[in-house]
């Protein structure tokens, strides 16, 4: 979550007062603090091996989408299809 300066602080205080926008819960807090570290606890438990193979497969999928960059009078020079 970014630091909000005076007037954007204060703009929430009414939304929440009036109604607008609830503040989050206990829950969503938790939640969100879980999954900024779920990924690094994941591959803490895996072997090298197997981030090896998991990285090598998201590298694949990556490099995979090979689109023709065409060029379109109505959108603009070389843009992808897919």
């Amino acid at each position: 979550m970014s630091r909000k300066d005076l007037n954007q602080l204060a703009f929430s205080i009414v939304q929440q007062a009036t109604g607008e926008i609830t503040p989050p819960t206990v829950k969503q807090l938790s939640g969100k603090k879980g999954g900024l570290k779920g990924g690094k606890t994941r591959m803490d438990a895996l072997t090298a091996e197997q981030r090896s193979a998991l990285a090598k497969k998201a590298a694949a999928k990556r490099w995979s989408i090979a689109a023709p960059a065409t060029t379109d009078a109505a959108t603009g020079p070389l843009t992808k299809q897919r």
